[in-house]
């Protein structure tokens, strides 16, 4: 998706997540620039939602990582993110969301 991404994968519990996060953003921001994928200047936003799912769902959410582009022809980032926070209870408040950029062509 041109606006954001989902990651699914195997946690290790001695590892913090903003730890983790800041490591696939710096590793990934630098693949990026060294490919020369980005003709403007590459950046990740400061903030990142993590959700986790049991074993059990592994196959659910694979499937739904895999076909996201026909699932956003349906619902926006924003939505489906929104709805992700409501679904399992998350409070928050829309300041603190992302800088949401609907209407980037896919």
């Amino acid at each position: 998706m041109p606006d954001h991404i989902h990651i699914l994968i195997g946690y290790n519990m001695t590892q913090t997540i903003p730890d983790l996060v800041e490591k696939i953003k710096t590793s990934s921001n630098k693949w990026v620039k060294n490919k020369g994928f980005s003709m403007a200047s590459f950046s990740w936003q400061k903030g990142y939602g993590a959700f986790s799912y049991s074993r059990s769902q592994i196959d659910t959410v694979s499937k739904y990582v895999l076909n996201q582009e026909e699932h956003h022809c349906r619902k926006t980032f924003k939505e489906e993110y929104i709805e992700t926070l409501k679904k399992f209870n998350a409070d928050y408040k829309d300041e603190y969301l992302f800088d949401f950029f609907e209407g980037i062509d896919k």
